[in-house]
């Protein structure tokens, strides 16, 4: 079998080549008009989302009575790199305190571009909002608090300019090499808990968002010669002259991520009833081929250690991201040079980046404070697939992997369950990836295989559509092991 390479959702990889910028077309962004256009569905109703989730999680649409609902427009013109937009959201105060204002993340300003709100209309009225955090903090002040329960209406029209580069935060939005990612790139409300709104500048090692589950419908006005690809399910497309308009549904996510190239093509598969696709550039369709093959034995795998996987859809696309593979809700990154069928990065990027839909998006968490909760446990995952896919070998390849991360620090033992901020990048690297990944071996040595199984599975299930916190891990291990764990949180995990 050939020796498998650990990669990370955010390895750090620089291209060794000179980062060019692509030309600017002289085209400019369509004027937007002065007033959000009313949304196009009822809040009431979530039929449309049916179909994007797999039947036995449809029950879904009757819960989560509180996720945001989002209707968001995007006009990207015909140099690709400007996009005006306008959004309408829903959101409803799911805390036991009166909310006095809501607060957006506009990330282009801390990735390498430009996103500007002019104005915000709160239930039709114009209310000017304030800008924190280098303006990647938008602050919306309301004239009437929500009470706990109480919804609020907010419209506003917002104008992006993209980076031509992938020098920041892995290029996760960029306009580079005839490719367009579009991550986090509309007004996003930030995840609200016992600290209150989560809101800070990341570090470039790390994910950017902690967001609850929402639901969205995307409409995107694009040139018609590209290809687009965005989280959740087409629902209608259509052509007039040299442009086009696509819409999805998504939800329930807690993100959503559009890509578009005019070089895509793409190679699909249907596994279970669940469609995926993989959209590749520069002639790798056996490697898009062969990612696909790891996808569907990836997801077989969580879905019987876990639970099924929720969305009738998968999709991947083609991006230069700089790292190896980068996880959004339904859909995956991963970085064009891997997508080969003989490159050695490739099966553990992918079996990676699915796990991901477990533990990040089907179970929350805050991934700035507590980055371990979904990279360690998804680094433990991938290792269960290399075991259940090859046994012991498998097993004990990916194992010395994480190993070796640890080792490239001189296995110190820093806490596990440290925020992204208190580790520098080889830090992050050797501990949130390796030493992390190998704490859920001595947990299930600890606990006993038969009640780990069970503990994690259990995990999953209470947990899907929520978020998780370590205090939650470790109550439901003790629950099912009827022990006390606490020397062992403290061991690794806790400072």
């Amino acid at each position: 079998m050939k020796k498998i390479f650990l990669t990370s959702s955010l390895a750090l990889l620089f291209l060794t080549s000179c980062l060019l910028f692509a030309p600017k077309a002289e085209s400019t962004p369509e004027p937007i008009p002065p007033t959000a256009p009313p949304p196009t569905q009822s809040p009431s109703d979530r039929s449309i989302y049916k179909d994007g989730l797999v039947p036995e999680y449809q029950g879904i649409l009757n819960e989560l009575p509180y996720a945001s609902i989002y209707d968001i427009k995007f006009n990207i013109s015909d140099d690709m790199y400007h996009i005006t937009g306008s959004e309408t959201v829903i959101y409803t105060n799911a805390e036991d305190v009166e909310l006095k204002e809501v607060k957006f993340r506009l990330f282009p300003n801390i990735l390498g571009g430009d996103m500007h709100v002019d104005e915000v209309f709160v239930n039709e009225e114009v209310i000017i909002p304030n800008y924190t955090l280098n303006d990647s903090l938008l602050t919306v002040p309301l004239k009437n608090p929500i009470q706990p329960g109480e919804s609020v209406t907010l419209k506003m029209n917002f104008k992006i300019t993209v980076p031509q580069s992938v020098e920041l935060n892995y290029g996760v939005q960029a306009y580079y090499d005839n490719v367009l990612a579009l991550a986090h790139a509309y007004p996003m409300i930030p995840a609200y808990d016992d600290e209150g709104w989560n809101a800070e500048i990341p570090p470039q090692s790390g994910d950017v968002t902690y967001a609850d589950m929402s639901f969205f419908i995307i409409t995107v006005e694009a040139p018609k010669d590209v290809v687009l690809v965005g989280s959740g399910r087409e629902i209608s497309h259509k052509d007039t002259g040299s442009r086009q308009t696509v819409r999805y549904e998504a939800g329930p996510v807690r993100d959503f991520y559009l890509a578009a190239s005019s070089d895509y093509e793409v190679v699909s598969k249907e596994v279970n009833g669940i469609t995926i696709r993989f959209y590749y550039l520069n002639n790798s369709q056996e490697g898009a081929e062969s990612a696909l093959d790891v996808a569907a034995r990836s997801m077989e795998v969580y879905g019987k250690r876990y639970v099924p996987y929720p969305y009738s859809e998968l999709d991947f696309v083609s991006t230069p991201t700089l790292a190896l593979g980068i996880e959004y809700p339904g859909m995956i990154a991963i970085t064009n040079w891997i997508v080969q069928p003989d490159n050695s990065y490739l099966e553990a990027t992918i079996a990676h980046e699915v796990g991901h839909q477990w533990f990040y998006n089907l179970v929350g968490n805050d991934q700035l404070d507590d980055p371990w909760l979904d990279e360690s446990l998804t680094q433990f995952a991938t290792l269960q697939y290399f075991t259940d896919e090859y046994g012991q070998s498998g097993n004990d390849s990916y194992r010395l992997d994480m190993e070796d991360r640890w080792n490239s620090i001189g296995r110190e033992e820093i806490p596990v369950g440290l925020p992204v901020r208190a580790y520098t990048d080889v830090e992050y690297s050797g501990i949130v990836y390796g030493r992390g990944g190998l704490f859920f071996e001595a947990l299930r040595e600890e606990m006993g295989s038969d009640n780990f199984d069970a503990f994690l599975k259990e995990y999953v299930k209470i947990n899907s559509w929520g978020v998780a916190t370590p205090e939650k891990l470790q109550v439901q291990a003790e629950k099912n092991c009827a022990c006390d764990l606490t020397p062992l949180f403290e061991k690794w995990i806790f400072p």
